[in-house]
């Protein structure tokens, strides 16, 4: 169910994405659901397969609301990981030019 929130928002990841930060991660996205949201990935560290998954779970989650969801300044721990798992973010995070 989609919420109906107006406006948008930044999330700073946090530099470990573990399992135990999973759950964190799902209930931060939930309670902004509904906004356009900017994922702050400057100091992930590490990313595990669970946080992963939410991420993609929440991509997919704002296109079926139509909503912007982006992550920015991804570092290369991020992206490598990311990629590592088989992760396409051509369309989850926003490229400077």
């Amino acid at each position: 169910m989609a919420a109906s929130k107006t406006g948008s928002g930044t999330l700073q990841l946090s530099a470990v994405l573990d399992l135990n930060e999973a759950s964190v991660l799902h209930g931060k996205l939930t309670s902004m659901r509904g906004s356009d949201i900017v994922i702050d990935a400057s100091a992930v560290e590490r990313v595990g397969a669970q946080c992963a998954q939410v991420l993609v779970a929440g991509k997919r989650a704002w296109d079926e609301d139509q909503k912007s969801f982006l992550v920015e300044k991804a570092s290369d721990a991020f992206e490598k990981t990311m990629q590592l798992i088989g992760i396409d973010t051509n369309n989850l995070v926003a490229k400077e030019l």
